[in-house]
């Protein structure tokens, strides 16, 4: 007990020192937890044998993990990924395995060796990769959806591969093993189906992921509301760790991987009105796993070893990061991935992964790679897993410098006059153009992002590049003529500066701008703009209308409410605006803050009126 006590604090010590710091230098958590490992293991020596039982305790976070984002994706989604699931994926993993294979032929090694090495190093970190997505919000990009897609694959390509490298073993091992030897030496996965007949083996394995499938549908709803009925929260936490532990379990059993089964059920679970509830509970033990098996990784690393074979070990780090990242560019441009997301797709998966841990230490069982080969390929392994953060530090310049260079090209010239003209076609800007155009409407679409001009022109909607806060493109796109000019850029200032601009060469110019906030409202205001639509704030209203109507108001009640009030905020907000103090915040303007509390009084009559008038004449409803 004291022994664990000891560990667990060294562990939890090094990381709250070390983490934070690296976040805060712009590294990610990631990378925080390796040095945090590298600190207590190998420097200080806090840490040493344990490490290695540590680290298959906290492989369940890759577990967790797969589970929660499972829940975040609907069947639907994961049947439209079945094509990067089959072809990208399984071809990431033929090709890598034979490219790096042929290297490894290169410097010496046996086929069957270089072979199992290949596919040793084919495979990347699951858990590195989709933390790093997941902080970073790239996990719903495209290429954020690729590297998912590829993850999976390879998890699916782990069982074929354990099952795979006896049989190279006996092609071409250094020394034959003995049946029993190979047995022994098998990975410690206790399987159900190691005595039955082939057909009997596939039943079996089928109707365990049946059985997870359809449990997650019909059983999940009654055994959580039953659970639910105790009223002790601390239940609802036990019950989702037995329903992640449970079905790794039995994954486990029939030699599946636990994450593809835990992260199966979570699909199923995604429809589930307990969904975030289970989500809550299976954060925290997922985060803390996953930081401690990184703190593992960084604990393993030999640096006497390393110091020893340090040339040797960064030349093939890098020969095999190199190798991984050109194949998964050509595989990114084959797919039809835009310039940023082939990036992030190749150089998010270039290092290898957790299963690499495994597959070396099988293969060396299995005699296949000596001793001092296997130690060398695992510093390899470690070192690809540490350097991966700096590899995203390196996508993160590359999109920069390309959204950088697309600024900086010549923007298009416009040949078309319209008379409505749309500054910034985003997700706002883009439902206004729609209305518009199919109304009969001609439009003169101007945005400064290129690749969004590129996609709507995929769709048939013609845009111009350039940004439009540039006086001169403005001019260009027809402010001397147009009748409504529609201000939907992303940044505040520019639209500020768009509008102002506007409203000096056109006083009768009528400008549509769209705020942030409040008090972009009140700059969008005074720079002359017309209409000012807060981005939120009519869907807002419509969910409140929906709170009302479900909180036992009629539709007709509930509509007129939420009308009364989006009159009312209106009209305050043009109120307001006159008592604004550019550069002074609103909360130390006195007269502004006593505006506000009147008008909220009259904002709560208004709405009291107006209900006890419609419940005065319910015909009105009629």
């Amino acid at each position: 007990m004291e022994l664990f006590i000891t560990h667990a604090s060294i562990y939890l010590a090094a990381a709250v020192l070390l983490v934070p710091l690296s976040v805060r230098l712009g590294l990610g958590s990631v990378l925080g937890f390796l040095s945090a490992g590298i600190v207590i293991g190998p420097i200080l020596g806090l840490v040493g044998a344990e490490t290695g039982e540590i680290q298959h305790f906290a492989e369940f976070g890759v577990v967790m993990l797969l589970f929660v984002i499972g829940l975040e994706l609907e069947p639907r989604a994961l049947w439209d990924m079945r094509k990067r699931l089959i072809g990208l994926g399984g071809l990431q993993v033929a090709l890598t395995s034979l490219a790096i294979g042929g290297l490894a032929m290169i410097v010496g090694l046996s086929w069957p060796a270089a072979l199992t090495v290949g596919l040793t190093l084919s495979l990347s970190s699951t858990a590195i990769v989709l933390q790093t997505l997941t902080e970073k919000n790239l996990l719903r990009s495209p290429g954020g959806r690729s590297v998912f897609a590829v993850l999976l694959s390879q998890d699916l390509a782990v069982v074929p591969i354990l099952a795979l490298v006896p049989l190279l073993a006996g092609i071409g091992g250094l020394v034959p093993a003995a049946p029993e030897t190979a047995e022994a030496s098998m990975p410690e996965i206790a399987t159900l189906i190691d005595s039955l007949p082939g057909w009997a083996a596939t039943l079996v394995t089928l109707t365990v992921v049946v059985a997870i499938v359809l449990g997650g549908h019909f059983l999940s709803r009654p055994v959580f509301r039953f659970v639910h009925a105790s009223r002790l929260p601390e239940m609802s936490t036990f019950i989702s760790l037995l329903i992640v532990l449970g079905i790794a379990l039995a994954m486990m059993a029939v030699g599946l991987s636990p994450a593809l089964g835990t992260f199966l059920a979570g699909v199923v679970l995604a429809s589930s009105e307990f969904r975030h509830q289970i989500e809550v509970d299976i954060q925290p033990f997922k985060g803390l796993l996953m930081g401690i098996f990184f703190m593992t990784v960084g604990a393993q690393i030999d640096l006497g070893m390393l110091a020893d074979n340090l040339v040797l070990v960064l030349c093939l780090t890098l020969a095999v990061i190199a190798v991984k990242v050109a194949v998964l560019f050509g595989l990114g441009l084959v797919f039809g991935l835009r310039r940023a997301d082939i990036w992030l797709f190749a150089l998010g998966l270039a290092q290898a992964g957790e299963f690499a841990f495994l597959l070396t230490g099988f293969a060396n069982q299995q005699r296949l790679l000596a001793d001092p080969q296997s130690q060398i390929l695992l510093l390899v392994i470690a070192m690809t897993m540490v350097l991966t953060p700096l590899l995203f530090v390196l996508q993160e310049w590359i999109s920069a410098r390309a959204a950088r260079d697309a600024a900086e090209r010549d923007p298009d010239r416009i040949e078309e006059r319209g008379r409505v003209i749309i500054a910034g076609i985003g997700r706002f800007g883009q439902v206004v153009n729609r209305l518009v155009r199919t109304s009969g409407l001609e439009t003169v679409v101007l945005d400064a992002d290129i690749s969004t001009i590129e996609l709507m022109r995929r769709f048939g909607v013609k845009g111009y590049f350039g940004d439009p806060s540039r006086h001169e493109l403005l001019e260009a796109a027809g402010l001397a003529t147009a009748e409504v000019l529609v201000v939907a850029v992303d940044k505040r200032e520019a639209a500020t500066q768009i509008v102002s601009h506007a409203r000096k060469v056109r006083p009768d110019l009528h400008i549509v701008a769209r705020a942030r906030d409040r008090v972009h409202v009140y700059e969008l205001f005074q720079a002359g703009a017309n209409d000012i639509v807060r981005e939120t704030f009519d869907s807002s209203v419509r969910a409140g209308r929906y709170v009302l109507e479900n909180m036992g108001f009629t539709e007709y009640e509930a509509a007129k409410l939420s009308q009364t009030y989006y009159k009312v905020d209106r009209a305050a907000m043009r109120d307001l605006a006159q008592l604004w103090v550019p550069g002074q915040p609103v909360h130390l303007n006195e007269a502004y803050v006593a505006r506000a509390k009147q008008l909220d009084r009259d904002l709560e009559t208004a709405l009291i009126e107006e209900l006890d008038q419609n419940r005065r004449n319910p015909d009105a409803a009629e």
